[in-house]
């Protein structure tokens, strides 16, 4: 009957007994294939980070040579220099660290000019002669 079954359906494969519903043919060497499939992707999963970190390893080295050149820092190191500084400052206080005055505000002591003076200064050299004269 297996012959007529196979000639009727064209000589058919192994696979289309499995569909009419006989037994599957077990290979023994299918967990070896899986496992040596297994350890492949595996190897190759390693050998793919290795050669990303090489190359990060790389760029972080062309980095720091443009920063050398340059006299660049990293952030962090710019972040940790700060807080040294706040924290150098504040040491031997009982309070909390003052925040730091932007450049330019009180830092120079100016002069108290008189509205007067203020005044005489964008005045033309003819008037500032005339209150001068006084």
């Amino acid at each position: 009957m297996d012959f007529v079954m196979k000639q009727a359906l064209g000589g058919a494969t192994k696979d289309m007994g499995k569909m009419l519903g006989g037994e599957e043919e077990k290979d023994p060497d299918a967990e070896k294939k899986e496992e040596e499939r297994q350890e492949a992707l595996r190897q190759q999963e390693e050998e793919r980070k290795a050669k990303y970190a090489r190359m990060e390893a790389e760029r972080e080295s062309m980095r720091q040579g443009i920063r050398d050149k340059y006299g660049l820092k990293k952030k962090e190191e710019r972040e940790a220099e700060a807080q040294a500084a706040m924290e150098q400052a504040s040491e031997g206080s009982l309070t909390r660290p003052k925040k730091a005055v932007p450049a330019g505000c009180g830092d120079e002591e100016e002069e108290d000019e008189g509205i007067m003076d203020t005044v005489m200064k964008y005045l033309p050299g003819p008037l500032q002669d005339m209150f001068n004269k006084k």
